[in-house]
């Protein structure tokens, strides 16, 4: 009897079990095609609105002629350092040809700070402009225009620098 019980039991689960499995047809989506699958495309949205509008032209020619003015007087001063370097070539620390060169070698620097400054500002300009997905030649332009002139006062202090020796 116990037996009989079991089976019973166990068809009673499987009728369940499968009843769960059969549902109704009707819920399920339809795999046809929908009819704007089969229409015509879409329109493209409009472009998006610039969020951040070009950087002034009036900005950059500040910017432009704060960096050629400090480049200017990086190269005022860089010959006379060069001309303290070649006397000092060869001097003992302890010189004061040496001191004097090393003096004007800080000068050259900080007039290369100078030029500097004026990158850091159109760094600055182009990170807003490249963070609002607004692309600005201009400013690429003159951003390319006076990291020449810093690479050029580079220069100039490591030949410097090579020709005094440590």
């Amino acid at each position: 009897m116990q037996a009989n019980s079991k089976n019973t039991l166990v068809l009673v689960l499987m009728v369940a079990a499968l009843a769960g499995c059969a549902a109704d047809a009707g819920r399920y989506p339809s795999l046809a095609m929908r009819p704007f699958e089969s229409g015509p495309a879409p329109e493209t949205p409009a472009p998006p609105q610039v969020i951040r509008p070009a950087t002034p032209a009036a900005r950059l020619a500040e910017l432009r002629g704060a960096a050629t003015a400090s480049h200017a007087a990086f190269l005022a001063r860089e010959d006379d350092a060069g001309r303290l370097v070649r006397s000092a070539a060869g001097q003992p620390f302890e010189s004061a040809s040496r001191a004097a060169a090393l003096v004007a070698l800080a000068d050259l620097d900080a007039r290369r700070g100078a030029t500097a400054g004026t990158l850091a500002a159109l760094d600055t300009l182009a990170a807003e402009a490249a963070a609002a997905l607004s692309p600005d030649p201009a400013l690429s332009q003159t951003q390319t225009e006076v990291a020449a002139l810093l690479a050029r006062e580079d220069e100039g202090i490591a030949r410097l620098w090579k020709a005094m020796g440590s």
